[in-house]
């Protein structure tokens, strides 16, 4: 299973972006989880682009039809999203390969919840799937906890085991359960 992690934050020292690579380093052996590094290249989104894509939009769109899920965390910023996942997101607004895929939404700061509850919103709008037992909040900002110790803190470790493992149950469950057909 390929899941593309993508962050919303541009800063070096992102508690966001270390989440995500924790999450790499942590997914189960039959998943493959590639950390985006495009969202800071692409382009501000303007429609009349999209019949010509930057090549920077075009390897976006390529990583998002080649997974088989989406794992995002996006920091708060003035009680909204960042512009850069905001941007990133608007590229794939009119992407059919995004519509119904799944995405769990990580959140790195227990302060983040009108952000967190935008990013929901958009994606909800652009007709992902939301996996609820995936989207977690991992209250790693003022925790102390550097990277290199993410992976080795039990509870960190833990909330990221059971997100990917949710994920992983959701992206390979059908979208639809068809009932079983009546006896005529």
């Amino acid at each position: 299973m390929r899941v593309l992690a993508v962050c919303g934050s541009l800063r070096a020292a992102s508690f966001n972006a270390a989440l995500l690579r924790t999450a790499q380093c942590l997914a189960p052996p039959d998943m493959e989880v590639s950390v985006c590094t495009l969202v800071g290249e692409l382009p501000l989104f303007n429609p009349d682009l999209e019949a010509n894509l930057p090549p920077s939009v075009a390897q976006l769109h390529a990583q998002v039809a080649a997974a088989d899920a989406l794992l995002i965390a996006s920091p708060e910023y003035a009680h909204g999203v960042t512009g850069a996942i905001k941007n990133l997101l608007d590229w794939l607004v009119s992407f059919e390969p995004f519509v119904g895929k799944p995405v769990a939404v990580l959140n790195a700061s227990p302060r983040a919840h009108h952000a967190d509850a935008a990013l929901r919103e958009t994606l909800r709008t652009m007709s992902a799937v939301i996996v609820e037992a995936a989207s977690v909040s991992i209250p790693l900002l003022g925790s102390g906890i550097a990277e290199p110790a993410m992976a080795k803190t039990p509870w960190v470790a833990e909330a990221i085991r059971v997100s990917l493992g949710a994920l992983q149950e959701a992206a390979l469950a059908p979208p639809f359960a068809m009932p079983p057909a009546a006896d005529l």
